[in-house]
């Protein structure tokens, strides 16, 4: 059988469509340019590429040689039915010379422009097929030929692998992506580490080393001044959470807080020699991580109290959760006091104060003999 020209000519454009399909790594782009080489293939007037959904219906459509007006005039895209649903059901090529005459047709919608010839193709992509090929009306008025079909169906399978190595490239793109993404993070985690477990535990330190200092100063104007320095750490302190919170979003959240009042306790045992239990409930510790700072230093004050006052042998630090809201704790079994006869020096007001600042409410027991409870309810 002798090649005539017109096949010399199409199996050359094949191999350009070929060609063009696999150099195109974009998957919307690949989708236009496989309706516009079918185009210029088959000498079609109309083309379009149906995208199939889960449910194997089409939910994207792409057209060639219809204008944006007249596709706005159409209305809604088809989802397939008719011959569009049969291409859809049967995966196998189809070629009609009259639509109006098939009886499987259901006719077009108002303002469709008349189509009259129809041939189509599956495109298959990852063993399932991705979508079909849809072409009407070729050029000159003739009807579409066996040798059309063959070069739609050639089109076809170059166009379910340029799809495959489109939709790989988009993998590969956003796994790199993901990658990097993780990188940024990995990075900002170990630079929030370094500031939580240098420049933040230093400070938390200093602060605790003053606050010893000013129990046993006898000086009440120096020891106010030390309290005044350690309130300058504490907003240093909340300043530079608040930095690796924006950091480390939802890992500090976790756990800062809870550890921060285990590290108090620890710290208020060793240096006054008062035996200290600190339970927390990591929920609510958690959901109080944006006035950590505060809920840090109410019980850093409460606990100097004890200290300084209370001549105690054991304390506890609970922070749980209540009707919606959580209750800070501070009790221990000292001396205690009457109510009403609170000795002075206590600084309860500033802690009621503070605690109000809150959104919360301060409350404190204390009996003769029987220790001090002071708590602080604040709300979630």
């Amino acid at each position: 059988m002798v090649e005539s020209a017109v096949d010399r000519d199409r199996a050359e454009l094949l191999i350009q469509a070929g060609l063009a399909l696999t150099s195109e790594l974009s998957l919307d782009s690949v989708l236009q340019r496989i309706v516009e080489l079918a185009v210029g293939i088959t000498g079609a007037r109309y083309a379009a590429l149906g995208v199939l959904g889960e449910d194997g219906r089409i939910e994207e459509f792409i057209t060639e040689g219809v204008t944006p007006q007249a596709r706005a005039a159409i209305g809604d895209p088809p989802t397939g039915h008719g011959l569009l649903g049969l291409l859809i059901t049967e995966g196998r090529p189809l070629m009609i010379d009259d639509i109006a005459s098939d009886p499987r047709s259901v006719g077009f919608p108002a303002h469709h422009p008349p189509m009259h010839s129809l041939l189509g193709a599956p495109v298959k992509a990852r063993g399932r097929i991705f979508g079909n090929i849809y072409l009407t009306d070729k050029q000159g008025g003739l009807a579409f030929t066996e040798e059309d079909q063959r070069a739609l169906e050639v089109l076809a399978t170059q166009a379910g692998v340029a799809i495959e190595n489109a939709r790989l490239y988009q993998e590969a793109q956003h796994a790199q992506s993901e990658l990097r993404r993780l990188e940024v993070l990995d990075e900002r985690e170990r630079i929030a580490k370094e500031l939580h477990d240098g420049v933040v535990q230093s400070l938390f330190a200093v602060g605790m080393s003053l606050q010893g200092v000013a129990a046993l100063t006898t000086d009440e104007g120096m020891a106010a001044r030390i309290e005044g320095a350690v309130e300058d750490i504490d907003v240093a302190i909340r300043d530079l959470r608040n930095y690796i919170f924006g950091l480390r979003p939802g890992i500090l959240a976790d756990r800062q807080l809870d550890q921060a009042l285990r590290e108090l306790g620890a710290e208020f045992e060793s240096r006054s020699g008062v035996v200290t239990v600190v339970d927390v409930d990591p929920t609510v510790a958690a959901e109080l991580s944006s006035i950590a700072s505060d809920v840090v230093q109410l019980t850093r004050e409460a606990l100097s109290n004890v200290g300084r006052h209370a001549e105690a042998t054991t304390c506890r630090v609970s922070l749980h959760r209540r009707a919606g809201g959580a209750v800070l704790e501070i009790d221990d079994d000292g001396r205690g006091f009457e109510p009403g006869g609170a000795p002075t020096g206590l600084g309860l007001p500033n802690l009621a104060e503070r605690v109000t600042s809150l959104g919360g409410s301060f409350e404190i027991q204390s009996r003769t003999g029987e220790g001090t409870a002071v708590r602080a309810l604040l709300p979630l």
